[in-house]
Order: C-alpha cells, then sequence, then structure tokens
C-alpha cells in the first residue's frame, strides 16, 4: 500500500493510531514526486524542511500530545502565497529569490492543524492565464493525460493532488483558478465565501477577487482542509463582521432546490452537456427539486477583464520595464491593455459586478444551491492557442473565458462559494466537472451537499 494513496484523514487517523509515522508519510510524499517529476508540479520542493518536521512531530505522537486534526500530513501550496522562510515566486522571475518572512494565515493555519509542507507548485505568472506554462518553470502536464491541459491557475496543485504527490493542496483562484485544474484533473476543489478564509496578501482587500481555497481528492477531504482554513480575520475587511448563522449539512437530497444552469449563454460540448445533464437527473431521481435557470455570464466577461487587465497593471508596474524581456508576453500585454482602461470602465465593472451579485441572490433565494457544470469542455488539448478565439465542439465560441469558464468567473466578483468535483468522463476519459454554488457563508452547507452528491453518483 502506497501512504500517498489513502484520504488526508484516512493517513492523519493511522498516524494518531502510530500504525504509520510522519516520517513514513513524508518520505511516501517526497517519493511520489520523484517518481511524478515528469509532471512538473512544483516550483520549489521542501525536502529537508518537511522531513525535519516530520521528525519533530513524530516525537510528539511518541509523546502522547494532543495532536491537531492533520498532524503529520503532508500538503503543498501554490506559489503565490507566502511561506515564511520558503521561497515564494509569484510564477515570475520578478521574485525568483524572494522568501517571505512570514505565513500567509492560510499557511499559518495549516500548519498549525498539523500539516507538513512538502513544496510550492506551479502557476502562471501571477496566475493570470488559463495555461499552466510560465518563463520560470516551463509546462506543467496534467496526470490524467499529458496531452491535455490540467488547467489553470493552481496548475502544480490540482496535478500534485491527482497524482498523490499528497493528499492535500491550497490553492488560489482569481477566475476559476481551484475550480478549472481541479475540474482537468478529477479532483475536487474550493473557492471559498469572500472573507472565509483571509487572503491579505490582496494588494485591495476592499474589491478583491482573489481567493485561497483547499483542493482535494475528495469532498469529505477537502471539508476536513476548510474547517482547518476558515475563520474570519482583523486584517482583513470583510473578517470584522460576525457571520450569520449558517446552515447545517442537509442530511439527503429530498427536497434540495436545485437551480440548474445547463448554459451560461456558451456553447456546451455535447459529452459535457450529457455527463452533467445526467449527474443532475440522478439529484432529481434522489429527491432534489431542480429548476432550470439562465444567467448570462458571457456577458459577464468585458467587465471581468477590466478588473483582471487593471489589476495586472497596478499589481506589475514599473517592473514592467526592469523585466519586460523575462515576463510571459501573456501577461505584458495584459498590462499594456490595462494601462489603457479608463476610469469610467473600471467603475462600469464595479457595477456589473454589483448586479450579477443581486442577480445570483435572487435565484439563491429560492434555491438552495446553484448547479452548472465547470467548464463549458473538457481539458483543451495542450497545444490549443488560447489567446483569440477557441472552439467549443467544433465550433467558434469566442474567447477563453466567455467560451470555456463562464462559470468560473461570476463567482469571483460576486464572493459566493463554488466548488468544482468530480461527475464522470468523457470518451477520451477525460474528467468532467460539476460546480455548486451557494449562499454567502453557507460554506459548510455547500460541502455538505457536495458530500451528498458524491454519494449519489457513486451509486
Amino acid at each position: 500500500m502506497d501512504l500517498m494513496d489513502l484520504s488526508a484523514r484516512d493517513l492523519a487517523s493511522r498516524i494518531r493510531r502510530k500504525e504509520v509515522t510522519p516520517v513514513e508519510a513524508v518520505q511516501s510524499a517526497l517519493a511520489r514526486m520523484e517518481a511524478r517529476r515528469d509532471l512538473n508540479a512544483f516550483i520549489t520542493e521542501t525536502a529537508d524542511l518537511a522531513l525535519a518536521t516530520a521528525r519533530a512531530a513524530e516525537d510528539k505522537v511518541m509523546r502522547g500530545d494532543v495532536l491537531p486534526p492533520l498532524h503529520g500530513v503532508p500538503y503543498s501550496v501554490k506559489d503565490l502565497t507566502a511561506t515564511a522562510g520558503v521561497r515564494t515566486t509569484m510564477g515570475s522571475f520578478i521574485h525568483e529569490n524572494h522568501v517571505p518572512d512570514y505565513d500567509a494565515v492560510a499557511v499559518a493555519r495549516a500548519k498549525a492543524a498539523g500539516a507538513i509542507l512538502i513544496g510550492k507548485t506551479t502557476t502562471p505568472e501571477y496566475g493570470h492565464k488559463p495555461y499552466a506554462t510560465a518563463p520560470i518553470f516551463g509546462r506543467t502536464y496534467n496526470p490524467v493525460n499529458r496531452d491535455y491541459t490540467p488547467g489553470a491557475s493552481s496548475s502544480g496543485a490540482a496535478v500534485a493532488v491527482a497524482a498523490g504527490m499528497g493528499p492535500l493542496a491550497l490553492g488560489t483562484d482569481g477566475g476559476g483558478s481551484i475550480r478549472i485544474p481541479a475540474s482537468c484533473c478529477g479532483i475536487v476543489g474550493m473557492k471559498p465565501t469572500l472573507g472565509a478564509i483571509p487572503h491579505l496578501q490582496a494588494p485591495d482587500l476592499y474589491s478583491p477577487n482573489s481567493y485561497v481555497g483547499p483542493m482535494a481528492r475528495d469532498v469529505a477531504d477537502t471539508a476536513l482542509f476548510f474547517d482547518v482554513l476558515e475563520g474570519l480575520d482583523r486584517g482583513d475587511p470583510y473578517g470584522q463582521a460576525g457571520k450569520p448563522t449558517q446552515r447545517p449539512a442537509p442530511l439527503s437530497l429530498k427536497g434540495l432546490r436545485v437551480a440548474w444552469l445547463p448554459t451560461a449563454g456558451n456553447p456546451v460540448d455535447p459529452e459535457v452537456a450529457a455527463i452533467t445533464e445526467r449527474a443532475v437527473r440522478e439529484l432529481e431521481r434522489a429527491g432534489a427539486i431542480v429548476e432550470t435557470v439562465f444567467i448570462d455570464f458571457v456577458a459577464l466577461e468585458k467587465h471581468f477583464l477590466v478588473i483582471h487587465r487593471a489589476s495586472a497593471a497596478g499589481r506589475i508596474g514599473t517592473n514592467l520595464e526592469k523585466f519586460r524581456d523575462r515576463i510571459d508576453p501573456t501577461l505584458v500585454e495584459a498590462v499594456l491593455q490595462g494601462r489603457e482602461l479608463g476610469a469610467v470602465a473600471v467603475m462600469e465593472a464595479g457595477y456589473a459586478r454589483t448586479e450579477y451579485f443581486r442577480k445570483l441572490e435572487r435565484i439563491l433565494a429560492t434555491a438552495d444551491v446553484l448547479i452548472s457544470p465547470t467548464l463549458s469542455a473538457p481539458p483543451m488539448h495542450i497545444d490549443t492557442n488560447l489567446d483569440g478565439e477557441v472552439e467549443i465542439a467544433g465550433q467558434a465560441a469566442g474567447t477563453v473565458r466567455a467560451a470555456w469558464y463562464p462559470y468560473t468567473y461570476p463567482m469571483n466578483l460576486t464572493g459566493h462559494p463554488a466548488l468544482s468535483m468530480p461527475c464522470g468522463h468523457n470518451s477520451k476519459g477525460l474528467p468532467i466537472g460539476l460546480q455548486l454554488c451557494g449562499r454567502w457563508h453557507d460554506d459548510r452547507y455547500l460541502l455538505g451537499v457536495a458530500h451528498l452528491v458524491e454519494q449519489t453518483l457513486a451509486g
């Protein structure tokens, strides 16, 4: 038995029972990382640190100390997220040698829960694009099929989990960057409610669209990691007020009110449409009440791009001139486009963000959960040009965000929690994801629904 094929909860339980040591768990993760080095999932590996931490964790087990929930469990962190004493590059040569002196809140919480960092996973530069590439590391490959993209921008995080290089990963999501690679690699990935897991690295804490969230192979491990990471923080403007009372997770799907969004104004691959429709009808047979709805998320793309490009221009700033020949050309283009934007366009994007928040609130006032495909097509071929128009099922479908993932980026703008979970495979064996979206601060309820969905689809 390979320890890295165990769930995080099973591994943690075996460590508590002294059936497995933290050192053995870390050694197993490092061995899997070595065996799957061809996937290129890590920018920085922390083998020595992980083994030293594991030895200290083993001492606590042997002393009979009270152990936190993830004690001895290996995990990885996307390289956009700060880790004290461990290089954090943002996927960019700009920060090639940057070593933070602090842990991001989520990293500090994972550490306090006993999880052991094994490395920093790959991300396109500043997480700015849907390609799993960056000048600093090259290309990351999908463990399901190397000919297809693993998705982005939490590329290495999804690949590490799917390939068994640790059962848990910490990703970030600025437009679907957790959910897209989760769908492409056949795992679970969650973008929480705005403020539920503090993300204090965001340069604008008042209108952020980037989130930190958990990634795992199943819903139960995702929920376990979420429980460790979740909690308001006084450094976050959205962490100042108390949360509303959260609904308890449902005990069954009977009576669950599902708003089903099969399309958001975009073409959908026939196999994706059939697989996700079949999944929703399985929920209906289990007692859910399904109503088909429509929201034109495609129309929101232009406003999302304004925010995305303005943010890129602000983040890169004068570094564009200093590092231009070492910055990804697609990021250079995003910065240049952002510099051309006017204040009116930025304000209009904020207004659109508010409008779509209200649209989702109206749907979720009478529905318990909004369900859609995560992506309108399976993982794209790794050589697909995503810079212009892309094709879905052989027809021109527009630019990649509106065509391939119109279901994901709206939730970044509205703040609602959303997760992607596996719901089947197409005829080529490529994973297909189902996205569940819930009300603000209904994260645990959403995870409870996802657990029931997972059980139902498993048959």
